[in-house]
């Protein structure tokens, strides 16, 4: 079962892992309403090494990112969510805009992102400065929180 970390334990984690010789793989976003989407890119992010972090934006990161009436749950409900999940190794939560100063940090082996933000992946240069890969997964067609939430809300 996953752990929820601060950022100073997972740097500490990271350490250790990477005295293991693990591989550890990195991603983030908000996981407002987990949906298979989600479920999907973690699954395959986790197959690229043997320890997947998954960040998390804190509530107000969320709330600058999508607006006032988000996050639909609060942060440590998401957090209690992502550590349940089989394929996430560590949950940790970042305030920023973008998790660049905690990808810089952990320095994870992989990073990956959604496909939808190839144009921009925030700690791209931090890892590849480092040795390691980035990497992009396709997204999985009708799956997106905002889409959820607008059919909920247009249901009579």
């Amino acid at each position: 079962m996953a752990h929820l970390y601060t950022r100073a334990e997972l740097v500490e984690q990271r350490r250790h892992w990477k005295r293991e010789g693990r591989i550890v793989v990195f991603t983030n976003g908000c996981y407002d309403l987990l949906h298979p989407g989600h479920i999907r890119l973690l699954e395959q992010a986790r197959s690229l090494g043997d320890v997947l972090i998954l960040a998390l934006n804190s509530d107000a990161s969320v709330r600058r990112f999508k607006g006032p009436s988000r996050p639909i749950s609060p942060e440590q409900e998401r957090a209690e969510v992502a550590v349940a999940l089989e394929a996430v190794d560590a949950v940790t939560l970042f305030d920023e805009d973008t998790p660049r100063e905690l990808i810089a940090e952990v320095l994870p082996d992989i990073l990956i992102k959604g496909a939808d933000w190839s144009h921009f992946i925030a700690g791209r240069e931090e890892v590849e400065a480092a040795g390691g890969k980035v990497m992009t997964v396709p997204m999985e067609p009708g799956y997106s929180t905002t889409n959820i939430v607008e059919r909920a809300l247009s249901q009579p």
